[in-house]
């Protein structure tokens, strides 16, 4: 029986409630019945957690795995689906998985390794290349980017309104057009939408490896902005940014054009919400980003 760490649980009844809580209570019970059906055996230790989901290693078979449990807010579905198309391709391999239980058995990898160890530029050079590893045919029944878009164009005026028009219009209406230009023009591959240097560690079958996909079907290009923004504090000057953005659009063999409009697009986006939420921090990081690039 794993213990949930105290932290994770807290967190996810602060968030969730009376659901987080019964969730959190069920858990270790659920992690013995996966570990049952998939032949796992814990290795000792306290488990793993992010901000959705508890991560416990063990063994199978005498090779190291990883189960991996999320909280229902997190699609396995999706996520399982965009694994099984990747294959191992630039991604953590899948084993096994049981969306109904938001559970998923994957190849282990190095948690405490990522992109964010390196330094930014040649992190952004390997990021750009799977991204373009990564852009395989999708698919069937993920979430278009078209539509995506689409509901950034009418939610990111509406959201402005609501909160007394804190950003200047220019780019409000920049953003609305963009978004609407990129749902017209949108593609059909696998998308990453979470690709942030955190969610890129470091393998063994490969020596860096994309981990926690938010899958969408649409153009590679969408997965910029998180890039962009994720490591901004280490780009001091626009000039830097500037080669950030050339890194990952160099690497990738990506749309300059596309890759600039998703930043801008996702930075105006995610600056309101960031407001809404309270966030202090990233709502800066996106205006540093506007001020450079649009």
């Amino acid at each position: 029986m794993i213990v949930v760490p105290e932290a994770f649980a807290l967190e996810r009844i602060r968030k969730s409630g009376d659901a987080g809580r019964r969730w959190i209570t069920a858990l270790p019970g659920l992690v013995e019945r996966l570990c049952e059906r998939w032949e796992v055996g814990l290795i000792e230790g306290d488990p793993l957690y992010g901000d959705l989901a508890l991560v416990a290693l063990g063994q199978r078979g005498g090779e190291p795995c990883v189960l991996k449990v999320s909280w229902q807010e997190h699609s396995t579905l999706e996520e399982a689906v965009a694994l099984r198309a990747w294959n191992g391709r630039g991604a953590v391999r899948l084993l096994e998985a049981s969306p109904d239980d938001g559970a998923l058995l994957l190849e282990t990898l190095d948690p405490v390794r990522s992109l964010k160890d390196i330094d930014l530029l040649p992190a952004a050079e390997v990021a750009g290349a799977l991204i373009r590893r990564l852009a395989v045919p999708a698919p069937p029944g993920l979430p278009l980017l078209a539509d995506l878009a689409e509901q950034v164009a009418v939610v990111v005026p509406r959201r402005q309104a609501a909160m007394g028009n804190p950003l200047p219009r220019r780019w409000i209406d920049l953003a609305v057009g963009l978004a609407r230009d990129l749902a017209a023009a949108a593609g059909a591959a696998l998308v990453h939408a979470d690709l942030h240097y955190g969610n890129v560690l470091a393998g063994t079958r490969e020596p860096w490896v994309a981990v926690d996909p938010r899958a969408i079907t649409g153009d590679p290009e969408r997965s910029v902005p998180e890039l962009m923004w994720w490591r901004l504090d280490e780009a001091d000057r626009a000039a830097d940014m500037r080669n950030v953005l050339d890194a990952l659009v160099a690497a990738g063999d990506l749309d300059p054009d596309k890759a600039k409009a998703w930043t801008i697009v996702r930075a105006v986006d995610y600056w309101l919400w960031g407001l809404g939420a309270g966030l202090t921090e990233d709502p800066l990081r996106c205006r540093r980003l506007l001020e450079t690039l649009a």
